[in-house]
């Protein structure tokens, strides 16, 4: 998994974001394939905002941290 800062660009009516071609060869991304993008605004509103989340969602954070080690592993 790698952690990479880019700029989200217009692209018509959405918006994008590029991969550099470094991260698409060293994790055998293909066009058309599914990928996950796990997006965190830069900003301390945000880092405010995600405190207390917890109470919201009925997870534990052992369940939190199973499903991530799934994902990476």
């Amino acid at each position: 998994m790698e952690i990479i800062e880019t700029k989200v660009k217009k692209w018509g009516n959405s918006f994008a974001v590029i991969i550099p071609k470094k991260i698409i060869e060293e994790e055998s991304i293909k066009e058309d394939q599914n990928i996950k993008v796990m997006l965190l605004r830069d900003s301390k509103k945000a880092l405010k905002s995600s405190f207390g989340i917890g109470k919201k969602i009925k997870r534990t954070g052992q369940q939190f941290k199973d499903d991530s080690r799934r994902e990476l592993y």
